[in-house]
């Protein structure tokens, strides 16, 4: 049902009509609330031991080197400085292998820690990586320099000239260089998000550009060592987990479950419902709150992927998708046409059932974050009275889906509230003006005694600060759920 508080003083909206809900799960016996807690446990468990393997590689990689006679070279201070330097180069070619893994969407990374945190993390790895870099290339000038009783710019113009692939080492320098500075906020804001993604593909160039100066300029891998087959095992690893998941996969889908679209639906000016059929689209295991990767295969579309979550829980032969025209890359979905075929990437992401921690949940969407909001709200589990929904928008027309979200929770038993307005100035909160003036928060709209899983959707500013007041409520940081949606 829709529910109103009277002291927000916003009149409830009505739904211009409510739609049949199109295959619902029905309502089942939520999991006894130890059996949700013993899987949230597993799944920190499986975080830690994904930590640990990551953090371990590189020691692993320094250790390999200490015990290959790299500890006897810290004896002089020519030695300390060009062994510290290896270390750097390791520890920040390890690094880089780890970023590749991060990003390859990885099955077993993606069920772990979702793509955001993976891809959050990928990105909070760049400038410690150029550093890294930096400082080896610095070192080894240093330390080679102190060695020989000449000065550092001498001692560059002679490996410059030595013809020891050195060259290419620079170049690849340059290349992370590049690649982070366009990661910096201030610049990614500046470019198209394709423009961008084209620079970051020059990561693999960097590190391809980089392996013939580690294999030539010291004898570190030199045939034979355990250094050797352990790096080359690394990188054809690493390799082929991006070649298998980042192309061969997403290729044998697209093609294996023949995507199209069916039918282009008008939600709102600037909104549309894009249903999808395909073939045996129950072997992807998608589910309600997760996000694939859409390439519309169009003249004009076909080079653009977008990342959007599914606005209703996948069935054998039917996907759907609720876009917002929002740049010039989204406008061109408005007028698609039924009979596109779609690539596909994914599915992606956490934002699901597998997050679930409570017996109780809350979902929060503004504007087009209603979208997975819709979809969740139709393939959780839980008992009538168990869900609260809570949509939130500048005025009633920009309720996107409301139609099909009220039916959803007058069928299963969810308490809704539509909440609209401007938010009040010189105020933090996520609310309406009218709700901040009348002291409300996010457990206003609680029932006494729940701690519900809380799945947030919207706006990064605006899901920071219902993510606070969830805090504040008392609902613990592993209970709050949401996920950026990215390439």
């Amino acid at each position: 049902m829709t529910l109103h508080d009277p002291s927000t003083q916003v009149p409830p909206v009505t739904p211009r009509r409510l739609l049949p809900p199109a295959p619902v799960v029905p309502p089942t016996l939520g999991l006894p609330l130890s059996a949700y807690r013993q899987r949230a446990r597993r799944r920190l468990q499986a975080t830690d031991a994904l930590t640990v393997v990551l953090a371990a590689s590189v020691a692993v990689a320094v250790a390999l080197y200490l015990s290959d006679g790299g500890a006897s070279g810290f004896g002089t201070p020519s030695g300390f400085l060009t062994s510290l330097g290896v270390v750097a180069g390791l520890a920040a070619m390890d690094l880089v292998l780890v970023m590749f893994l991060l990003s390859a969407r990885v099955p077993a990374i993606d069920r772990t820690i979702g793509q955001d945190k993976a891809l959050a993390l990928h990105g909070a790895l760049g400038k410690p990586i150029l550093y890294l870099l930096a400082a080896h290339g610095a070192l080894l000038l240093l330390g080679y320099a102190a060695t020989e009783g000449i000065s550092p710019i001498t001692e560059a113009f002679s490996l410059w000239a030595s013809g020891r692939n050195l060259q290419w080492a620079v170049v690849s320098l340059g290349l992370f260089t590049l690649v982070a500075v366009t990661s910096l906020v201030a610049v990614k804001r500046r470019l198209d998000q394709e423009v961008w993604h084209a620079i970051h593909l020059l990561t693999y160039a960097a590190v391809a550009l980089s392996i013939p100066h580690q294999f030539s300029l010291s004898g570190l891998f030199s045939p034979g060592t355990l250094q050797r087959w352990y790096w080359l095992t690394l990188m054809i690893l690493t390799g082929a987990a991006v070649l298998a998941y980042r192309v061969l996969v997403p290729l044998t889908r697209s093609l294996r479950h023949q995507v199209r679209i069916t039918r282009v639906t008008g939600v709102a000016p600037g909104v549309v419902t894009i249903d999808m059929t395909g073939r045996d689209l129950e072997r992807l295991h998608a589910q309600a709150g997760q996000f694939f990767i859409w390439r519309f295969l169009t003249p004009e579309l076909w080079w653009q992927p977008h990342p959007f979550s599914v606005s209703a829980p996948p069935t054998r032969t039917s996907l759907r998708i609720t876009v917002r025209n929002l740049g010039a890359g989204t406008a061109r979905l408005m007028d698609i046409r039924p009979g596109t075929r779609v690539a596909i990437e994914g599915p992606y992401g956490i934002f699901t059932e597998a997050a679930r921690t409570s017996r109780h949940v809350l979902l929060v969407g503004s504007g087009i974050g209603n979208a997975p909001i819709r979809g969740l709200l139709e393939g959780l589990t839980f008992l009538p009275g168990d869900a609260t929904v809570i949509l939130r928008a500048s005025s009633p027309a920009e309720v996107y889906l409301l139609d099909e979200i009220s039916a959803l929770c007058e069928y299963r038993g969810a308490r809704l509230f539509v909440l609209t307005g401007r938010r009040a100035t010189g105020h933090s909160s996520w609310l309406p003006a009218t709700a901040v003036g009348a002291g409300y928060t996010l457990a206003s709209y609680l029932p006494a005694g729940q701690v519900p899983d809380v799945y947030v959707c919207g706006p990064l500013p605006w899901t920071d600060l219902v993510r606070q007041d969830a805090l504040d409520a008392g609902i613990p940081a592993g209970s709050i759920h949401a996920e950026k949606f990215a390439l």
